[in-house]
């Protein structure tokens, strides 16, 4: 795929060089022309000094040609204009904006701007993990999606993957027995010493402390 990442900051820095690792063709654009220097001789991707929300440093990018474009300056308003362009004047498939205040990231949610909220990402990050001691958050989907790990309790033994699921809020989406992962069905019942993979929001916990019996 062809990425223009706009903004060279430690986020922008570490998308570029993870994306180039997995074989994207990567564009990174910044203003400050020292900026770069934190790529590395890792990055083997194209740079180009300039402001990422002006139309001529787009095209030269390649913007027209680009299957996804994401703005991590540490401006919210720069990241707003240059992903509203990137989305509605050049039509990128793709398009993502950091923004710092939550409140504008809604705003900008319902204007079909994406949008990640580190602040509001690390809000909820860290009260998972100081509220979450009865089962382990493996990662973290945004802000309202965690994939969690429980290990299968005397409890659980013999019951179905359907009666941990509640549509919408709680749903198993793999099961480690005997030392691989698979893809189970509602069907699937869990046996001794099985760690299940489940699917829960942030808003759903209760539901599934409940599921489990805790």
């Amino acid at each position: 795929m062809r990425i223009i990442i706009v903004g060279c900051g430690r986020m922008g820095a570490g998308l570029a060089l993870t994306l180039t690792q997995r074989g994207h063709d990567v564009t990174v654009i910044d203003r400050d022309p020292t900026a770069f220097a934190v790529l590395g001789e890792r990055f083997s991707g194209r740079i180009i000094t300039g402001h990422g929300f002006d139309r001529e440093v787009l095209r030269h990018a390649g913007i027209t040609r680009a299957d996804g474009l994401a703005a991590v300056t540490s401006s919210d308003e720069t990241n707003v204009v240059t992903a509203r362009a990137a989305r509605q004047f050049f039509h990128v498939p793709r398009v993502v904006a950091r923004l710092y205040d939550p409140r504008k990231a809604e705003i900008y949610r319902r204007l079909g701007v994406l949008t990640i909220s580190t602040t509001e990402w690390g809000v909820h990050r860290i009260t998972e993990l100081l509220s979450y001691s009865w089962f382990e958050p493996i990662v973290s989907l945004g802000s309202s999606v965690d994939i969690v790990d429980v290990e299968t309790s005397p409890a659980l033994v013999g019951r179905s993957l359907a009666s941990l699921t509640v549509p919408g809020e709680v749903h198993p989406v793999a099961v480690s027995r005997g030392g691989r992962c698979f893809l189970p069905t509602p069907e699937t019942r869990l046996q001794a010493g099985d760690l299940v993979h489940i699917a829960v929001l942030a808003t759903s916990t209760g539901r599934l402390k409940a599921l489990l019996g805790v």
